[in-house]
């Protein structure tokens, strides 16, 4: 599904911008990413230099002069903007746009950003058939142009990958509560050779805080040892 999402670059101004994207792209298992009229000479040792490990999708990006061109492949086009435009176009919350992408993970999907100084023009979002836009503060609603569309991709990699937030690293090598015991009594032993246990009334209580400290730890054998080695040290 992801492979079917293509990045297109509207007259971008600064390479490092277009090379950032890359990077960006590729953090989200991205690959497709092309340019439409950019105002540096292309290829481009700067945009190569941020890509820095995405230098691959560079290589196959394509550059076109004008939009028609560069979006003729795709199904729906989704047109990034950061203001609500006075056009005869539908305009998607940026939940919306998710959702429309999900909806529509079957077909050919585009997603259009504008220059970093004025964004896509009226024209430009003609030729899309929704509008979004990237919810953020109202007193500072600029966002920078890789900035923009790596938040975007990480929206869309994380709806249409779930399983990669919900895997969870599974301990190993974790003590028994037979060693923690004897862990214990070994700390016990020692305190009371120091005669940490004063007044001798809140004994009980200490040694329960302390039952209750290691107790809601996963130790692993390793850790234990260390541990045994320090207090023994000590």
């Amino acid at each position: 599904m992801i492979n079917r999402i293509g990045f297109v670059l509207v007259k971008p101004q600064l390479s490092e911008n277009i090379g950032f994207s890359a990077r960006g792209l590729k953090n989200f298992g991205f690959n497709k990413l092309d340019l439409v009229s950019p105002e540096e000479n292309w290829p481009n040792k700067k945009a190569i230099a941020t890509s820095v490990g995405a230098k691959d999708i560079l290589n196959k990006t394509k550059i076109y002069s004008n939009i028609e061109d560069a979006i003729g492949d795709y199904d729906i086009v989704y047109a990034s903007s950061a203001r609500r435009r006075d056009i005869n176009k539908k305009h998607l919350s940026f939940n919306q746009f998710i959702e429309s992408i999900k909806k529509n993970k079957k077909r050919k999907i585009g997603i259009i950003f504008g220059p970093e100084a004025s964004g896509l023009s009226n024209q430009d979002l003609s030729y899309s058939n929704y509008i979004f836009k990237i919810p953020v503060n109202k007193k500072f609603e600029s966002i920078n142009l890789s900035h923009s569309l790596i938040l975007v991709c990480y929206e869309i990699f994380k709806n249409l990958k779930p399983s990669y937030f919900k895997k969870e690293k599974k301990l190993t090598d974790i003590i028994s509560k037979k060693k923690l015991h004897i862990f214990l009594n070994f700390i016990e032993n020692r305190l009371e050779n120091k005669g940490f246990f004063s007044p001798r009334e809140k004994k009980k209580a200490m040694l329960i805080n302390l039952k209750n400290i290691f107790g809601r730890m996963e130790l692993s054998n390793k850790e234990l040892r260390i541990l045994s080695s320090i207090l023994s040290k000590l």
